[in-house]
């Protein structure tokens, strides 16, 4: 009996393996907005959904690095959900203030840009499976705002 329920588990767990799951990729980081504190960006993370129902998300979960270190962390909770048979384009608001951009005089000074390792993980709730997580990786430039951005 023990057996049966082993190979039970694993014919499950070979077909959720085998079965097609969201993609996602990062498609564009640009500056949003600036304020007293702080300098928003925005991140636009694109999405495929190949299932033929929408997929709700939890939440999406963000880390942003430059040279190793962490520069903003944050959360989006309650996204949305993601299209059937289509792409979403989902928009993450990251918020950076004016203090650690300070610490990155070095990069900044070089080319007035901040170079970023942005790190995604978008938790989704699949009927049946449960919650995976999808991560996404994104390397680049961010542009720094100059003085026509504040007029």
């Amino acid at each position: 009996m023990a057996g049966l329920l082993d190979q039970a588990k694993q014919f499950v767990s070979d077909a959720v393996a085998s079965m097609e799951k969201p993609e996602a990729t990062v498609t564009d980081v640009d500056l949003k907005s600036v304020a007293i504190g702080s300098v928003t960006y925005l991140a636009k993370v694109n999405v495929s959904n190949p299932y033929s129902t929408p997929i709700p998300i939890g939440e999406i979960r963000y880390v942003l690095k430059s040279f190793g270190s962490e520069i903003a962390t944050g959360t989006v909770p309650d996204p949305g959900s993601l299209k059937a048979n289509g792409d979403t384009l989902l928009n993450v608001d990251i918020k950076v203030p004016h203090s650690i951009l300070v610490s990155l005089v070095k990069d900044i000074a070089r080319d007035w840009d901040i170079d970023y390792e942005l790190q995604i993980k978008l938790v989704i709730d699949l009927p049946l499976i449960g919650e995976i997580c999808l991560p996404v990786t994104s390397k680049g430039e961010i542009k720094l705002p100059s003085l026509s951005d504040f007029f």
